[in-house]
């Protein structure tokens, strides 16, 4: 059974830091791209970056550029999501998911359960 699960959302000051973990199992890790998304309250699902671990490049979007940085340990079948800066417009249930191919992004198939993170100002 292929399982995803997020952690390591809470609140945070703006300005602030948190990192995510995804955390995968029932597949072959490295051969499949993990993304990150999110949803606010009211608004739809926003794809904010991926890293492939078949090949190691990653997409930011321009939303997060510069400020999240995705990484991946094959070892611990675990991907992290550091985001730094944070804004009050950053809070949202963030979601990790998979794919084994990259062409269907934002749509990956498989869906983690997601973790809120709450960013105060």
């Amino acid at each position: 059974e292929v399982q995803l699960v997020e952690s390591g959302g809470g609140l945070v000051q703006a300005g602030g830091s948190l990192r995510l973990s995804c955390s995968g199992s029932g597949f072959p890790f490295e051969s499949v791209v993990i993304g990150w998304f999110r949803q606010a309250p009211g608004k739809g699902r926003e794809g904010l970056l991926y890293i492939s671990n078949i090949d190691g490049s990653t997409y930011y979007s321009d939303s997060v550029k510069g400020r999240f940085t995705v990484s991946s340990d094959h070892a611990k079948n675990t991907v992290y999501l550091q985001m730094n800066s944070l804004k009050p417009e950053d809070t949202a249930v963030y979601y990790c998911a998979a794919d084994k191919n990259r062409s269907r992004w934002p749509f990956f198939i498989f869906w983690g359960q997601g973790t809120q993170v709450t960013v105060s100002s």
